[in-house]
């Protein structure tokens, strides 16, 4: 009896081989995409924090330059304030040596104004000596009094008729510092006596219509007297050719009675005290 094999497969090894569960090969390409993945997430990580840094570095940067720039800033301050406290020193060094330079001036003007005040005291003295002469002379008492040098005596009063010329306002400032007043002229006989003294030389008095009214120095309202003045006078005259304003000052004039004339115009004056 022989025995005969056939090749035949067997139908339940057949079906096995074809009838295969897919799932390990579908798992197998999710492993290998999942293999990617994580690396390509985790250098996309690294990116966002390189750029993140990147950006925090440009701000950072941003901020150590206005530092820097402040910082500059400050330190070339502190250079001009340096400069400027080295100058001051040199000026007050300099002062310094000025001072020290002058102080013989100095001391020669202490000396001078001593020597000044020595020649006031000398100067009353000599006031003094001249009043005593003066009683002696006119056979007066101390209780009369007598004018300072260079002063005419009438009766109780002092006259200085100047030498030099001023405007009426220099003149009338200039007796005031004297401890007198721009001539006042009330009374005939100094009317008399100050017209024997000028005669040929205009000179300014304490007369004046500045505030729209004639009035002495004083503030004493004054009413004209035409024998005292000039015929036609006074006249306010404007063809003065002294600028603003017209003749609102009176002098004496060459004869002895008065004319108006602007203030400005330079003249001598008459100062007047008692003694």
């Amino acid at each position: 009896m022989s025995t005969q094999f056939h090749d035949e497969p067997d139908e339940d090894d057949n079906s096995s081989f074809w009838n295969k569960d897919p799932g390990p090969v579908q798992y197998s390409v999710w492993s290998r995409y999942r293999r990617w993945l994580i690396p390509g997430l985790i250098t996309t990580f690294i990116l966002i924090l390189i750029l993140a840094f990147g950006v925090s570095n440009s701000g950072l940067a941003s901020r150590l330059g206005f530092v820097e720039e402040s910082a500059l800033n400050l330190s070339l301050s502190l250079i001009n304030a340096q400069k400027e406290t080295k100058d001051a020193a040199k000026g007050v060094q300099r002062l310094s040596f000025s001072v020290e330079s002058n102080k013989d001036q100095l001391n020669s003007v202490a000396e001078s104004l001593k020597q000044l005040s020595q020649l006031e005291v000398l100067s009353k003295t000599v006031a003094a000596l001249k009043c005593a002469v003066d009683q002696l002379i006119h056979n007066k008492t101390a209780a009369s009094g007598c004018c300072p040098l260079e002063w005419d005596t009438f009766e109780t009063s002092c006259f200085l008729f100047s030498k030099v010329s001023m405007s009426w306002h220099e003149a009338r400032d200039w007796c005031h510092a004297h401890q007198s007043q721009l001539l006042i002229l009330n009374a005939d006989k100094d009317w008399d006596y100050v017209a024997s003294r000028t005669s040929g030389v205009h000179y300014w008095i304490g007369l004046t219509d500045e505030g729209g009214k004639w009035e002495w120095v004083n503030g004493t309202p004054y009413t004209i007297d035409r024998r005292r003045w000039r015929p036609g006078q006074p006249d306010n005259w404007e063809g003065h050719g002294m600028g603003a304003g017209t003749e609102d000052c009176a002098h004496l004039h060459s004869e002895g009675r008065l004319n108006d004339m602007h203030c400005l115009v330079r003249l001598r004056f008459i100062c007047h005290k008692r003694s």
